[in-house]
């Protein structure tokens, strides 16, 4: 996911992670702790690290104007992890006051992300609240947490966690019979082992029938593209290579983008 960072064109309100919340009569709880954040994780508010309006830096979407609303806390320690800053820390907010920034930003898109949104149980809400006001949602999830629960309205951007990640055994393989079309599986890769791994799951569980699209990206750094997309020529694999816009438009190692 990217945002604008500071003075680079035009951006809405942006809240960083540790400012107060601005409506009148709102309740914020500054969280510093993974223990006060699972405390504090309750369904009529949320953990916030940040709210922002940018482009989407991945998936089928990429390069649309979207709003991002991304959660504090992660389950997973991926060893590739773009977003440790979102671990911990952020700002308690009423449901209802995330819902309302987030729409100020007038953006068609908007994407729940984390962090592991699921792991806060008003993520559910937010994201029914969210197709509710007309908006097109997509949640980004790390495919460990179930995602029965989420409504049919959201597309769904699942994570596989390829064995180079460090957490691959967590894969919740029966999220995958619950996606449709309208869904797309993200698979991060790091080597060629991490690749032929992807290749046989993809294969296996006939992934480019079941959703829309199969996305393969690299770790940047450690996979150049362009082995990727000779690997994927090569196997006439059915999947969508892409790169992390942000990493394109803004330095590799620049952090809340």
């Amino acid at each position: 996911m990217i945002g604008v960072p500071g003075g680079t064109g035009p951006r809405a309100t942006t809240r960083p992670s540790g400012t107060p919340p601005t409506a009148p009569g709102a309740e914020s709880t500054q969280v510093s702790s993974e223990a006060s954040f699972q405390a504090v994780a309750k369904e009529d508010t949320l953990v916030v690290h940040e709210i922002y309006a940018s482009i989407q830096g991945e998936s089928s979407f990429a390069g649309l104007p979207c709003t991002f609303i991304r959660l504090t806390g992660c389950n997973l320690r991926c060893s590739w992890c773009d977003t440790p800053q979102a671990f911990h820390g952020g700002t308690r907010m009423a449901r209802a006051e995330v819902l309302s920034e987030a729409l100020a930003h007038a953006t068609p898109l908007v994407e729940l992300t984390g962090g592991e949104p699921l792991l806060q149980p008003g993520a559910l809400a937010l994201l029914s609240a969210l197709c509710d006001a007309g908006r097109t949602v997509l949640l980004e999830t790390s495919g460990e947490r179930d995602i029965s629960a989420v409504d049919p309205r959201v597309h769904r951007i699942v994570d596989l966690k390829a064995p180079g990640s460090g957490e691959s055994e967590r894969n919740r393989w029966e999220n995958l019979g619950l996606l449709g079309r309208r869904d797309e599986v993200k698979v991060v890769l790091r080597d060629r082992e991490d690749y032929v791994w992807a290749r046989e799951v993809i294969r296996r569980e006939h992934l480019d029938e079941r959703v829309g699209e199969v996305l393969l990206s690299c770790v940047h750094g450690e996979l150049e593209p362009q082995g990727l997309v000779s690997w994927v020529l090569e196997d006439a694999l059915p999947v969508r290579v892409q790169v992390q816009l942000h990493k394109v438009i803004w330095a590799p190692d620049r952090t809340g983008v």
